[in-house]
């Protein structure tokens, strides 16, 4: 990868909205699907005028309920596979989640990420035709995985290219969705700088549903600090500040030019 030409790739992880279900909330499959699907025409029409290409990780149920937003998405987006459904997962969910995206997309589908970021066989993944996965956050998350001794810049295994959630260089300061919308902005530019000047790549990702309204939702406060018209605000003011910085692309265009 060429540090002198640095690389964002900003993507999305387009569910169902079934956070609150695991604090206690209970939610119908149609409730799920329609504030995520409120929460991805929002982010489609935020990314129309920001004019920046994204990979949009979807789940297939996901495209199945809103195949208007899936078309319209893969019009200007890269679409990848966030699994069969963002609830439960099995591996024959990996191809076929993949072959229903792409007759819906009429994308190729290279790419996936598994749900909550959790750990899938590498050999798994290329069996089912994909080329890259990007389900690994190299840092320790208390409740959920220590990830730590895993490298922090993209690497191949398994067959695959894997590439990780951006980390700092040192001490690993996160940059996933919760880490961007709770450190203070000046502290997320000033790592995402470190991260374009020793990797030569930025990967961010968030959730279309972060952009609605979701007081209410039964989140707790950390989940829902910035939301809504505040997110989409400090989304759009943080692409800005990006442009300066390295050309965006969706996951293959940037593997495309040989990293």
């Amino acid at each position: 990868m060429s540090h002198a030409d640095p690389t964002i790739l900003l993507s999305f992880d387009v569910e169902e909205f079934d956070a609150p279900i695991a604090r206690g909330r209970s939610m119908s499959m149609a409730e799920q699907m329609e504030q995520g699907g409120r929460g991805q025409e929002r982010t489609l029409s935020l990314l129309d005028g920001l004019r920046v290409p994204t990979t949009m990780f979807t789940t297939a149920n996901f495209a199945e309920w809103h195949p208007g937003l899936l078309t319209r998405a893969a019009q200007s987006h890269e679409i990848a596979s966030h699994a069969r459904w963002h609830a439960s997962f099995s591996v024959d969910d990996l191809a076929t989640s993949r072959a229903l995206l792409r007759a819906a997309s009429a994308q190729e589908v290279l790419g996936f990420r598994r749900p909550r970021l959790q750990y899938t066989d590498p050999g798994a993944i290329a069996a089912a035709g994909y080329a890259y996965d990007s389900s690994v956050n190299p840092i320790w998350l208390p409740g959920r995985y220590s990830n730590r001794s895993l490298p922090r810049i993209p690497y191949r295994v398994g067959g695959i290219l894997e590439v990780p959630i951006s980390t700092t260089p040192g001490l690993r300061l996160p940059l996933f969705w919760l880490a961007w919308k709770n450190l203070p902005m000046p502290i997320v530019r000033d790592a995402c700088e470190r991260c374009l000047a020793a990797d030569g790549v930025l990967n961010l990702f968030w959730h279309p549903w972060e952009f609605i309204d979701l007081r209410g939702a039964g989140l707790p406060l950390y989940m829902r600090r910035v939301d809504g018209e505040r997110m989409c605000d400090r989304f759009a003011a943080f692409v800005d500040w990006l442009r300066s910085r390295g050309r965006f692309a969706t996951f293959t265009e940037w593997m495309g030019r040989g990293i």
